[in-house]
């Protein structure tokens, strides 16, 4: 394992978030937002998806199917300490954020989605691609605050990649009969999701609470850019509103 890439645990008070990091990256991009929420008396759990934080070529044999099992399996042991428990995630962690609370409504209070992709059209031509090349440049720590390192591979394996696809069509799809109270942030600078995944999210989703918050100091991995106080208190302020104090 990557150091520095390990799944945490927090435990701080009964309510509890759930942090999903994105694709090729690791829990790091998440930590600093666990620490910060443990130390507003909010527990978090950050679990490390398989195939993530140690090589790319271990995250060619991941399936999204596993991805899904990681966070319930973190769900699980998050709601055997707290009663109540939003799930928030970042990228592609924040699709696999939307699908986790659109499948499992009667156990959560809410969901953040940080930059969210749910929707990547060329996606559609990795099972093409991956029949005659294995991997492609890697894209990742598109942060604006220097210094900062989501522990991103160099390289992506495109088998992952058309993992990737199926878990996006499988939130987005979803997404309609999401009734969850929502809160949804968008870089204004991102070089890596359109902007539109995120307003494609608050159209789609049938949660009657529901907020689109831009960020306009970030790139992609906002969580560990300029704007990261800013979407922790946000995020604090929307536990308080859903999960009471």
């Amino acid at each position: 394992m990557l150091p520095g890439a390990e799944p945490f645990r927090f435990d701080a008070g009964p309510r509890g978030a759930l942090l999903l990091h994105g694709f090729t990256g690791a829990p790091a991009s998440m930590r600093p937002f666990g620490e910060w929420l443990a130390s507003q008396g909010v527990s978090s759990v950050g679990p490390r998806l398989p195939g993530h934080g140690t090589t790319w070529e271990d995250l060619e044999t991941a399936t999204w199917r596993q991805w899904e099992r990681e966070a319930l399996t973190a769900l699980d042991d998050l709601s055997s300490r707290c009663d109540r428990v939003i799930v928030v995630g970042q990228s592609m962690g924040g699709a696999l954020a939307l699908h986790v609370a659109a499948t499992n409504q009667e156990r959560l209070r809410g969901v953040v989605a940080i930059n969210p992709i749910v929707r990547r059209p060329d996606l559609l031509f990795a099972p093409v691609a991956r029949l005659v090349m294995r991997s492609a440049k890697g894209i990742g720590n598109d942060i604006k605050k220097p210094g900062q390192d989501e522990l991103v591979y160099t390289r992506i394996p495109l088998r992952a990649v058309n993992q990737m696809g199926k878990l996006l069509r499988a939130a987005d799809r979803g997404l309609p009969t999401l009734t969850l109270p929502l809160l949804v942030f968008n870089a204004v600078e991102d070089h890596t999701v359109k902007p539109a995944n995120s307003q494609r999210v608050i159209a789609r989703a049938a949660s009657t609470k529901k907020d689109l918050l831009l960020l306009s100091n970030s790139y992609h991995v906002a969580t560990l850019d300029y704007d990261a106080p800013y979407i922790f208190d946000q995020t604090l302020r929307f536990i308080d509103e859903v999960c009471g104090p």
